[in-house]
């Protein structure tokens, strides 16, 4: 089994009393195409910034290709 290109686990982010993500964890395989898909206000936005290091979660480990 090859290692996760992006690994999740209890990924939380909370702005004042907003919490935007709670307790997220997926692993998503290479060579694989996923959607994110929800509603507005779901946290698909703030889940990607938190996947590009631009925003720094709260609790919770998120790796991209083994780097946190």
């Amino acid at each position: 089994m090859t290692e996760p290109i992006i690994d999740v686990h209890g990924v939380s982010k909370h702005f004042k009393e907003t919490v935007a993500l709670d307790e997220i964890t997926l692993q998503i395989e290479p060579g694989i195409v996923y959607g994110l898909l929800g509603p507005n206000g779901a946290g698909k936005t703030t889940l990607i910034r938190v996947l590009a290091t631009l925003l720094k979660p709260t609790e919770g480990t998120a790796k991209v290709a083994g780097i946190d």
